[in-house]
């Protein structure tokens, strides 16, 4: 399968990326490798258009310079593109998350990712902040979904932070299985991957649920997860910007969520809400 690479110059870098990098993601791109004038992103060249970045609102912003060139490019090997770009992390001082080949800095908790070609590395804000959001909830012992589980990230480090009864779904293929090997890497017991979407969640309950997707997919699924959440329960939502929270507190606030916090990182946020 051949790819199509977009290359970005992109000034200034920050928040441009990442606002790039999201909305990439909603036409079909795939994988990213960020660099230091901008971004390659690719997409497989049987879902690609001429047209596919006429309805990205970033191009057309007066805050942004974003230039770009695109070729067709035979399969890559994505594992060798990311290994060159991705650099370990740590959260608040208490949480590492690093490739296997990269030494352990000993932090409280250490997550080991090879995220081939599923989103959740820790390096994207929205997965930065769930982190942080998690590191403030009390999961010991507790019932955990994470829904769009993407590389299993989130659920591993709900395991880490005690979670005993664990489901991480997923509706691509690539993620379930990827998310299977992220799990081993991190000895991981308690976790269970399904592949699929929020019908997955009929008659089922929990504790928490960790999702983060997107603002639309968040919005058409609220009802099922104020359905499937114990009374008292935490859910924690990310994957939108700032200017989206009011309308996920209108549409949360139908179902008895009450919102009890945030976080804000780049203009992207983060919510915790409560099942009241």
């Amino acid at each position: 399968m051949n790819y199509i690479e977009y290359d970005f110059t992109i000034q200034p870098l920050e928040p441009a990326t990442e606002i790039l990098i999201a909305e990439l993601g909603e036409v079909g791109f795939e994988s990213f490798v960020e660099n230091e004038t901008g971004l390659l992103a690719y997409i497989q060249q049987d879902q690609w258009n001429e047209q596919i970045l006429e309805g990205l609102q970033i191009l057309a912003s007066d805050e942004f310079k974003i230039d770009y060139t695109h070729k067709i490019i035979e399969q890559v090997n994505w594992n060798e593109e990311w290994e060159k770009n991705f650099n370990p992390i740590e959260v608040d001082g208490l949480v590492s998350i690093r490739a296997p080949f990269h030494p352990n800095p000993n932090l409280k908790f250490d997550i080991i990712i090879e995220p081939k070609m599923s989103f959740g590395t820790g390096h994207h804000e929205t997965t930065y902040m769930m982190i942080q959001h998690m590191l403030e909830v009390d999961l010991q012992d507790k019932k955990v979904l994470d829904m769009g589980s993407g590389t299993g990230i989130l659920a591993i480090f709900a395991e880490m932070r005690g979670a005993k009864n664990l489901d991480a779904v997923d509706i691509d293929e690539w993620c379930f299985e990827n998310s299977i090997e992220n799990l081993e890497r991190n000895f991981c017991t308690n976790i269970s991957v399904y592949q699929g979407d929020v019908t997955f969640l009929e008659n089922r309950t929990y504790d928490v649920i960790i999702a983060n997707i997107n603002r639309n997919v968040l919005l058409a699924d609220m009802h099922q997860y104020a359905a499937c959440l114990s009374s008292g329960g935490v859910l924690l939502l990310s994957g939108f910007y700032t200017e989206d929270i009011p309308v996920l507190e209108a549409e949360t606030s139908k179902f008895e969520l009450a919102i009890v916090g945030q976080k804000i990182r780049n203009n992207w946020a983060s919510l915790k809400l409560i099942k009241t």
